[in-house]
């Protein structure tokens, strides 16, 4: 147990925070392992095309070809270094996020006030805490004077709590027994948001042993969803590396019985595996996730986990709250009602000139507010006054706040005892809770029922209510208490937190791609059905916390399979509803930004934290981050993610489809016997023309017609679907019998073997641009294949002839890949030979896409 410091306690010295430091650790969670430079250079030296490169490179050694082994050691080196500036530069980027995110804090040491770092905060700090202040650590309040904080990170509850500082001390066993929420405790804790008042707390936990820790630590036995292209990428690189390994085992051993020269025969068998494996599909995969992050973050969307990104096209529901995300999370005044039941509807935030009683009754609600207000409705109330009615700014300056009564356990009320100008006495209002009011201003049984009455008609347009009432009194001594003013009650308030611009249109595209949008909010169900009947979402029912508590688990798969609104929802339960959606097999993403969402946020098939109002944790737990909180972020992220997959599609299908052509002439010579076409050097160069051509050519293709006009894509959908590999298998085999054909022509008609392999790699390399053009849409017509809007497909292919043509006509480059002079009718055939399979894949092309399509 720590001493008991009083408000004038000169708090830590530097020595005791140096030496709680050592013992506690930083006021942080812990992170997770840092992957090092050297860690990634030991991953990336694992893969399979680099071992195939350096055991090319030692042949060719052995050979005593040292340009050869060194331009094959150089395309390796290439490739490691690209893979670990890509790694690094996203470790760097994830841990300066951490770093942004870590609040600040205003402490005692050695006498005086500090600002520091929140992750410098330890036990026994005495914290100075104001409004709009976000506490950095759990603590014990010392003195509090009006105090009230939002712990709705923690609880889930949007309703400040009022505090109030310990009358003795507390013992650090008896402090870890208590919880977040309710009135009037001494605790306060991490994360957790002052609206009101000010105090002095002394710190008791950080780090992990904090509430918020805790329920970090917490996140470690669940398992974040395993990103499945991946898995499905590796499956399919591994069988081919197998499937390749065999056929080249098996073409050395034929090729150095038949001929003799196995040191040749190593080589052939090197480049038929370099041929068969497809290395690209996992660099492919990396650079689509990093720059579908790169376009995401245009859209004020950040995304933690790039594989998050291809699970967001395939979403069948959409879990959203409902302050913040729809709606804008700022307050509003959208009606007065008076006394005898008349009622004024406000359509803007500006309305024009009001009558004298709704006049008064907005007078006096700001009044009964702090004069320098931090809570978002008394906010609302003096933005409302000062743009609607300008008279309030003429006496605004010479009034004078005598006295404030502020809210008590028994009595959900505040007023406010003020001198105004040209009025005897002091003037006395008050707002509060509508229950509250009505006691305060005695309302008989009639009046309370009609009062109820408006309430609830006020409630079921979404509106939260204030009850206002006023007094006077002329006597120079105030009364202990506000029941002690004869209040008369004025009429009431309903504050409105307007729906974001853009979300029925945004709900309305859900709608429309087959996306289920479910409401899932800790608001009253008559507030949360008005909502959503505002932003078009289906209100067929609600269900609130309570009938969660009570449902089995297969009653509640049977509820949120049929049901869109859910309200008076507590944090954890959000993790029941979710997994009840992933048991009915939908593929959920889930929004929140407590630390209770952390868990559900984490289940889910995609969690999605809020940036602005969300904490570290559920930010550590969730895999994209909307930097706005806005509905329509997630949306577009949605609609990218679909594009990105299309995208991802069509460049594995290209992938697939160029390595028939490079497997088969590496294996013709061999089973043949004709001069070897392909090298480990050629196939290196291919791969290097292959690798940007998918990564930026297929990346930036623009968004299909109909991709938010089609239902999601199966949960359990292959990357690779059977359609998707016949089609390369077709698009392969066409290219490979037009090439094999140049250079069996070739040869038969006496071109030297040098000749030959020029025109049928120059072949091989027009071929692979005109399935560039046939893959980059699987719908769009022929003409588009060269029309289609897409600036790097230019660049592309001028840097592809650049360097053929630097291979043909450079003499060094021509000798090192062992290249003939090619003459301009050679040169036609290539074009001839490229420009015929483009017009036959686009011939054949309608009859493949309705398979094609998703």
């Amino acid at each position: 147990m720590s001493k008991h410091q009083g408000a004038g306690s000169a708090g830590l010295s530097e020595a005791e925070v140096r030496l709680r430091l050592h013992q506690d650790g930083f006021n942080e969670l812990p992170r997770a392992e840092r992957r090092t430079p050297l860690r990634i250079v030991i991953e990336v030296l694992r893969e399979p095309m680099l071992a195939l490169l350096l055991c090319g490179g030692l042949v060719y050694l052995l050979l005593g070809d040292l340009r050869e082994a060194l331009l094959l050691l150089a395309f390796g080196a290439i490739s490691v270094v690209i893979t670990i500036v890509q790694e690094t530069r996203t470790e760097r980027v994830l841990e300066a996020l951490r770093e942004l995110t870590s609040p600040r804090a205003l402490v005692v040491r050695d006498g005086e006030r500090q600002r520091i770092a929140g992750r410098e905060v330890v036990r026994g700090d005495l914290l100075v805490l104001a409004e709009g202040d976000r506490v950095p650590a759990d603590a014990v309040l010392v003195r509090a004077q009006d105090l009230a904080v939002d712990e709705s990170l923690l609880t889930g509850e949007s309703v400040p709590v009022r505090k109030q500082a310990v009358k003795m001390p507390i013992a650090d066993a008896a402090f870890a027994d208590h919880r977040p929420g309710g009135d009037d405790l001494p605790f306060v804790y991490s994360g957790s948001l002052v609206v009101r008042g000010e105090g002095l707390a002394e710190v008791k936990a950080t780090g992990p042993r904090s509430e918020i820790g805790k329920i970090g630590l917490s996140l470690h036995g669940l398992q974040a969803e395993p990103p499945r292209l991946q898995q499905q990428t590796a499956r399919l690189v591994r069988l081919c590396f197998l499937g390749g390994a065999a056929i080249s085992l098996a073409a050395v051993v034929l090729y150095g019985t038949l001929r003799g020269d196995w040191l040749q025969a190593l080589l052939g068998g090197i480049a038929i595996g370099m041929s068969m494996l497809p290395e690209e599909f996992a660099v492919v995969l990396t650079v689509f996730m990093a720059m579908g992050a790169w376009r995401i973050s245009k859209a004020r969307v950040l995304t933690r986990r790039a594989a998050a990104i291809e699970v967001l096209g395939s979403a069948t529901v959409l879990c959203t709250d409902k302050t913040g995300t729809l709606t804008q999370n700022r307050m509003s005044v959208a009606e007065l009602r008076l006394r005898d039941g008349t009622s004024l509807r406000v359509a803007s935030p500006q309305p024009a000139p009001v009558g004298a009683e709704f006049f008064e009754l907005a007078r006096c609600s700001v009044l009964a507010s702090s004069p320098e207000p931090f809570d978002p409705m008394e906010r609302a109330l003096h933005a409302f006054v000062q743009a609607g009615l300008p008279k309030e700014d003429e006496t605004a300056g010479a009034r004078t706040l005598i006295r404030t009564y502020g809210l008590r356990p028994e009595l959900l009320a505040m007023s406010q005892v003020w001198q105004l100008p040209h009025r005897e006495g002091a003037f006395v209002s008050a707002k509060g809770a509508p229950e509250a009011i009505a006691r305060l201003c005695k309302l008989d049984g009639a009046q309370q029922a009609a009062m109820q009455a408006s309430v609830a008609a006020m409630a079921k347009n979404g509106l939260r209510v204030l009850g206002v009432a006023a007094a006077t009194c002329d006597g120079e001594a105030l009364p202990a208490a506000h029941e002690g003013f004869a209040f008369h009650f004025l009429g009431l308030v309903g504050l409105a937190d307007p729906l974001r611009p853009h979300v029925p249109e945004a709900v309305a595209e859900c709608r429309s791609a087959g996306i289920r949008v479910v409401m899932i909010t800790g608001d009253y169900p008559a507030t949360a059905m008005a909502i959503a009947r505002q932003a078009g979402l289906d209100v067929n029912d609600v269900v609130t916390g309570e009938q969660i508590k009570l449902a089995d688990d297969r009653e509640l798969e049977a509820l949120v399979g049929s049901v869109n609104i859910f309200a008076r929802i507590l944090p954890e339960q959000k993790l029941r509803i979710v997994q009840a959606m992933k048991r009915n097999g939908e593929i959920a993403a889930m929004t929140g930004d407590g630390v209770n969402d952390a868990p559900s946020l984490k289940a889910a098939n995609i969690g999605i934290a809020m940036g602005g109002r969300g904490t570290d944790v559920a930010r550590e737990a969730s895999s994209i981050v909307l930097l706005d909180d806005d509905f329509g972020s997630i949306v577009a992220s949605i609609r990218l993610g679909r594009r990105i997959y299309d995208n991802l599609r069509k460049a594995m299908a290209f992938i697939f489809a160029v390595h028939v052509p490079i497997a088969g002439l590496a294996l013709l010579p061999l089973v043949f016997g004709l001069p070897v076409i392909l090298g480990p050097v050629h196939i290196a160069l291919l791969e290097l023309i292959i690798d940007p051509v998918c990564s930026l050519v297929f990346e930036a293709e623009r968004e299909e017609r109909d991709v938010m006009a089609r239902p999601p894509r199966r949960a359990d959908a292959e990357l690779f679907s059977w359609a998707l590999v016949g089609w390369s298998v077709l698009q392969g085999a066409m290219a490979f019998a037009l090439i094999a054909a140049i250079f069996v022509v070739a040869l038969r008609s006496g071109v030297p073997s040098d000749e030959a392999r020029t025109l049928a790699f120059i072949a091989l390399v027009t071929c692979v641009l005109a399935l560039v053009l046939a893959n980059r849409s699987f719908s769009a017509s022929f003409l588009s294949a060269f029309f289609r809007p897409n600036p790097a497909l230019l660049w592309i292919f001028v840097s592809i002839a650049s360097i053929i043509a630097a291979a043909l006509f450079w003499p060094p480059a021509s000798s090192l890949f062992r290249f003939g002079p090619l003459h301009l009718d050679d040169l036609m055939v290539t074009l001839g030979a490229g420009f015929l399979l483009l017009t036959v894949l686009e011939l054949l092309k309608p009859i493949w896409a309705r398979r094609l399509r998703f």
